[in-house]
């Protein structure tokens, strides 16, 4: 296979079709449930990060707060 020649062609298909061709792809990948090895920082913060979520479970924001927040910027 052609990786460029692939593209080309993806390319030159309309935006609806491309956005089913990529959720397709990354149906395929989710299915092989296929993950990357994490390095130990990288498993010291989700750990963390799960963690703080168990323990505070209330401290969440909306959307719309992330967008406003966001936008003040």
């Amino acid at each position: 296979m052609n990786i460029t020649e692939t593209l080309n062609k993806i390319n030159a298909l309309n935006i609806e079709d491309r956005i089913f061709l990529v959720q397709a792809i990354w149906d395929s990948i989710a299915a092989e449930q296929v993950y990357p090895d994490l390095n130990e920082e990288q498993k010291k913060e989700l750990d963390s990060r799960i963690n703080d979520s168990e323990s505070n479970p209330d401290n969440v924001l909306t959307w719309e707060e992330i967008k406003t927040s966001i936008t003040r910027k």
